[in-house]
């Protein structure tokens, strides 16, 4: 979830993107990407992991890993496909179905299947003819809801990407851009995917109508403008619903001292987008073999069981441990919007074109 987010390390207004990144990584110990005793994993800035897993890792395999955190999602994407020939590391990890194509087409990936493949949920298995890319983590872009802003005006929150036009929501919701935030591009993907390639358009008129607010980041929107995070409630943020990501309560209750009895936020399940986040074996990595490692370990079962907790995302790994506070606060939603990525490939430049010029301009 570049999801992405994905996906994606909640701050909270706590500082706890900082702190996460740290464990996930060993540091840069002076060596590059081409040493053989290290392998390099290049990431956006939500990457992270236990520092006793990744230790075991590294114990194990006999590789210390560094970590590169490149920006969010997008940028990351980009600057790996610019820097193809010569790349920053070995493996990169973090392009979700958004933005797949575009690592695919500029040929970013060399060939790898992943020990422990066959073990990955059917639904996220993509490209398995040549094994460019392994699936890692996956997780739901939804509309997020203040439930004490809906409590004390006695309205109930939208659950539905319809409801959101509606003349009761107006000047509630804030989203990012589109052009600029995976998050963002996946609420758009999600509108396309409801109301189909001509449909998305008249609906994103009413949404403009109604006052969406657009931002840059999805740390912006999150902890600045949406009134129900803790980061929001600081800033003093006054838009009771936004465009974050499914897993969000379940970190308002974690992080939160003390914990509350229930979350303080709710997930609108009807305005749900999947996106799946994979990794792959960069072309010319200096240290192949050490990437190849690191693909395994990503898909080991240690890793899907640690990683929800780290990075608010879910494992891809058939019977890798969902967190109680998961299943509790942030589940799945049961009908995702969805859409193929040959599809996404074939618009989603055209769309945030049409995207940037029906809303922001």
């Amino acid at each position: 979830m570049s999801i992405t987010k994905k996906a994606t390390v909640l701050a909270l207004g706590l500082g706890m993107v900082g702190g996460l990144a740290a464990c996930g990584s060993s540091g840069d110990d002076g060596r590059g990407a081409g040493d053989s005793k290290t392998v390099t994993l290049v990431s956006h800035n939500s990457w992270a992991v236990s520092k006793d897993v990744i230790a075991a890792f590294e114990k194990s395999s006999g590789y210390k890993v560094r970590v590169l955190e490149d920006g969010d999602a997008g940028q990351a994407v980009n600057k790996a496909v610019l820097t193809k020939d010569n790349p920053q590391g070995d493996v990169f990890f973090g392009v979700d179905n958004t933005l797949l194509s575009r690592a695919l087409d500029n040929g970013l990936f060399q060939p790898y299947e992943a020990k422990g493949s066959d073990l990955v949920l059917p639904e996220y298995r993509t490209d398995q003819d040549k094994h460019r890319v392994t699936p890692v983590t996956t997780g739901d872009v939804c509309v997020n809801y203040d439930k004490a802003y809906f409590s004390e005006h006695k309205l109930t929150p939208p659950d539905s990407f319809d409801d959101l036009v509606k003349p009761e929501y107006r000047n509630l919701l804030v989203t990012e851009n589109a052009g600029s935030s995976s998050p963002g591009l996946g609420f758009l993907l999600g509108t396309a995917a409801e109301y189909g390639d001509q449909g998305w358009e008249d609906y994103w008129k009413k949404l403009k109508a109604n006052g969406v607010k657009v931002v840059d980041s999805w740390e912006q929107a999150y902890n600045e403008e949406f009134s129900g995070s803790s980061g929001g409630k600081k800033a003093k943020g006054d838009r009771p619903l936004v465009v974050s990501y499914a897993s969000s309560p379940p970190a308002e209750v974690i992080y939160a001292d003390p914990q509350p009895a229930t979350a303080p936020t709710g997930v609108a399940t009807g305005t749900c987008f999947r996106q799946v986040e994979y990794a792959g074996l960069l072309s010319n990595a200096g240290n192949p073999e050490g990437g190849k490692a690191l693909l395994d370990f990503l898909l080991g079962k240690e890793f899907q069981d640690d990683m929800p907790l780290n990075m608010f995302v879910y494992p891809v790994r058939e019977g890798a441990e969902i967190p109680e506070a998961f299943r509790k606060y942030g589940p799945q939603a049961e009908d995702p919007r969805t859409m193929d990525p040959a599809k996404i490939a074939d618009n989603r430049d055209q769309w945030v074109k049409s995207w940037t010029s029906l809303v922001l301009k």
